[in-house]
């Protein structure tokens, strides 16, 4: 128990989520740092937001994390006097992204998500900012000093998007470097509990500049390439040739990574597993439901905390003044990354304090690195300006010089066809 406890408001948007709430929940509700904290749970889908309230009151009080829990389905209500906005919201997620993967591929263009990069990274930015900078513009309106978090893809645009148009203090959170962290223990044969990585780039593209024995800091990346060379070829084989070839490894798996280059097929072109996921949500649902009915004990890692997942340590950090580190999180470059264009949202190490988050620099990138980003680095700057102005004719440029695109033909239809599935959604932000 702190000796001098501070509270604070907390407002998560999107809090019918059940995976991005799940751990925030494990995470908030596994420590005392927060208590006597509002927490306010906001969503526009009543159903979703009354069983993730109702967990929420049944994991606040197994933890005995002493916080107060609300719900409303009035954003600008829940607003009023927050000092961090936690955003985790997407619009009719599974059906919108699913035509952002097969469209492209109808017209001949291999990709691999469609989430991030590619012509799906472009609409789903088109369809995600304009709503977030009506959250934004609440935020400026009713609590302009808050901490605004974006959990939502795509990260790195929503982050560069705010950051140029709004005067809200924002960052990103992405567990990608912890993922690229597991896949280098594999080969390592390390736990990841004894192994540090320190990351610089994009979101879903930084490149893992140190790899550390946690306990005596001795460099292993010495260790994995030895042991890189025998490992089993069929495992996470793009990454591994991106980093024969540029010789740091990237981050955070072949498919995400994969989103950003013309050859990021050959790391699998299945796209999102659609099925397996709506089948997954449902088995999650009803054992959420079973908990809060008290007919289905709490699964043990539910009350331990999450794997990879920051904003809660981040807003303790801010709250308390305690200087927490916090291995990535994605900001406006300014510098951070000298080599990368300073109007650019990067992914870097983070110190948060009652001063705010301060990226912290770990020098430029290797040229040949800096130069391919820069390629990416023009994409998302593009398919921001094409969401904030709605405009179409941006928005086939940012299509023409993705790497992804093999065809102006297939731009154009493609462009056409997902805008027409996307137009309620796309308007101006500015």
């Amino acid at each position: 128990m702190l000796s001098n406890p501070k509270t604070t408001k907390i407002v998560f948007l999107g809090a019918g989520s059940a995976a991005f709430g799940l751990s925030m929940y494990r995470d908030l509700f596994t420590t005392r740092e927060l208590a006597g904290s509002t927490l306010t749970l906001v969503d526009t889908n009543p159903e979703a937001l009354e069983r993730m309230t109702a967990l929420a009151r049944v994991l606040n009080d197994k933890g005995g994390a002493g916080i107060v829990i609300e719900q409303t389905t009035d954003r600008r209500a829940a607003l009023a006097g927050a000092e961090f906005v936690v955003n985790s919201v997407a619009i009719d997620r599974n059906r919108l992204w699913r035509l952002d993967f097969e469209v492209p591929k109808k017209h001949g263009i291999r990709h691999t998500l469609g989430e991030n990069g590619g012509p799906g990274g472009l609409f789903f930015t088109l369809r995600t900012l304009p709503l977030i900078f009506d959250f934004a513009r609440d935020v400026e309106e009713l609590c302009p000093e808050a901490l605004f978090i974006n959990l939502s893809n795509p990260e790195s645009r929503v982050v560069l998007g705010l950051s140029k148009y709004s005067s809200v203090k924002t960052l990103g959170l992405c567990h990608g470097v912890f993922l690229a962290r597991w896949f280098v223990c594999q080969i390592l044969g390390m736990a990841e509990k004894d192994v540090e990585v320190w990351g610089a780039g994009l979101n879903h593209f930084q490149w893992l500049m140190h790899i550390r024995d946690k306990a005596t800091g001795r460099d292993l990346y010495p260790l994995l390439r030895e042991k890189e060379k025998t490992h089993d070829p069929a495992f996470t084989p793009l990454t591994r040739r991106m980093f024969h070839a540029f010789g740091l490894w990237p981050t955070c798996s072949d498919d995400h990574m994969g989103e950003y280059l013309p050859y990021g097929w050959e790391g699998g072109e299945h796209g999102f597993d659609f099925a397996e996921d709506e089948r997954g949500r449902g088995i999650l649902n009803g054992l959420m439901d079973g908990v809060i009915a008290g007919t289905t004990p709490i699964p043990d890692d539910w009350t331990q905390p999450s794997w990879g997942e920051r904003a809660v340590q981040l807003m303790a950090g801010v709250l308390h003044n305690q200087k927490r580190f916090i291995e990535s999180g994605i900001v406006l470059n300014r510098g951070v990354i000298p080599n990368l264009a300073p109007d650019l949202a990067v992914e870097v190490p983070l110190l948060a304090d009652a001063a705010g988050v301060h990226p912290i620099s770990l020098g430029p990138l290797p040229d040949p690195i800096a130069k391919l980003l820069a390629v990416q680095a023009g994409v998302q700057q593009l398919a921001v300006e094409a969401a904030v102005h709605a405009s179409k004719e941006l928005a086939l440029q940012a299509l023409l010089i993705d790497p992804v695109i093999n065809s102006t033909d297939a731009a154009v239809k493609i462009l056409d066809e997902l805008w027409e599935a996307n137009r309620p959604y796309i308007r101006p932000c500015v």
